[in-house]
C-alpha cells in the first residue's frame, strides 16, 4: 500500500490503495475481464515489469485483485478483480468521463488500447438515449477493434470484431471530438476522418448514445456570447 496520507478519510484510503502510479489503469483493464500478466503488460506497454508486479502484489494484498489458476494449471494463472475490486467500476467510469473532457489531441507517444476503448464506451454510454433502440456497432481505431451491442438500455461491449454489426466505424483521433459534439458526424465522414460500412444513418445514433461532456473552459479561452 502507498504511504499513508495521515487522513482518516475514505478518499485518502482509496488513494492509498489504488492511487499509486499505474494502479488504477490495472484496475481499468481488469474491469474488462481477467488478464494474464503478459496480457496486462501488453495492454500497458509503458509500465516497467517490476512496477506491474509491485502494483499487482499491492492490489492483491488490499483485497482488490486475486489470482486464479487457469483451466490447465501448467499454463499458469490470471488476475481478476474481487467483488471489492469490482466495486470500483462506477468510480473508474466516472473518473474516465471526467478525464475525457480534457483529452484534446493525442500526443505522439499516446496510444489507444482495446481495453481502454471498451471502458471509454462503457463510461460514456447514455442509457436514457437508448430507450427502445436495438443495434450493434463495430469500432475500429487502427489495429484496435471493439464492438458494442445495445438492447434498449442494456449495453454489451467487448474487444474484437462483431460479425453482422449494423455499422462499422473506422476512425482515429477525431473520435473524442465526435463524441463531445464538437464535430458534425456528416462533416467527419465527408472529410475522410470517419469511414463507414453498413447503415450510415446509425452514426448519428452512435454519437447520441456515447457522449463526452463539454470540455472545461480554461483561463484566457475565448468565449461566445
Amino acid at each position: 500500500m502507498a504511504r499513508g496520507y495521515g487522513q482518516f478519510c475514505g478518499v485518502a484510503r482509496a488513494l492509498e490503495i489504488v492511487g499509486e502510479r499505474w494502479g488504477l489503469l490495472v484496475v481499468r483493464d481488469l474491469l474488462v475481464g481477467p488478464r494474464r500478466f503478459s496480457e496486462l503488460r501488453r495492454g500497458l506497454p509503458k509500465i516497467p515489469t517490476n512496477v506491474l508486479s509491485t502494483r499487482l502484489r499491492e492490489l492483491e494484498a488490499a483485497g482488490v485483485v486475486r489470482r486464479r489458476l487457469l483451466a490447465r494449471p501448467e499454463t499458469g494463472f490470471e488476475y481478476e478483480l474481487t467483488e471489492y475490486g469490482h466495486d470500483l467500476e462506477e468510480a473508474v467510469m466516472a473518473f474516465g468521463r471526467w478525464g475525457a473532457r480534457s483529452l484534446g489531441e493525442p500526443g505522439q507517444d499516446e496510444i489507444v488500447t482495446a481495453d481502454s476503448l471498451v471502458m471509454a464506451l462503457r463510461s460514456t454510454f447514455r442509457p436514457q438515449a437508448a430507450r427502445g433502440f436495438r443495434g450493434s456497432f463495430e469500432l475500429r481505431m487502427g489495429d484496435v477493434v471493439v464492438h458494442a451491442r445495445i438492447d434498449r438500455e442494456r449495453l454489451d461491449v467487448a474487444t474484437g470484431a462483431l460479425a453482422g454489426a449494423e455499422l462499422v466505424i473506422e476512425t482515429g483521433p477525431i473520435l473524442p471530438a465526435l463524441m463531445a459534439g464538437e464535430v458534425d458526424p456528416a462533416a467527419a465522414v465527408n472529410g475522410g476522418d470517419v469511414r463507414l460500412t453498413g447503415d450510415a444513418r446509425l452514426l448519428d445514433r452512435f454519437v447520441e448514445l456515447f457522449q463526452i461532456g463539454s470540455a472545461p473552459t480554461r483561463p484566457g479561452a475565448a468565449t461566445i456570447g
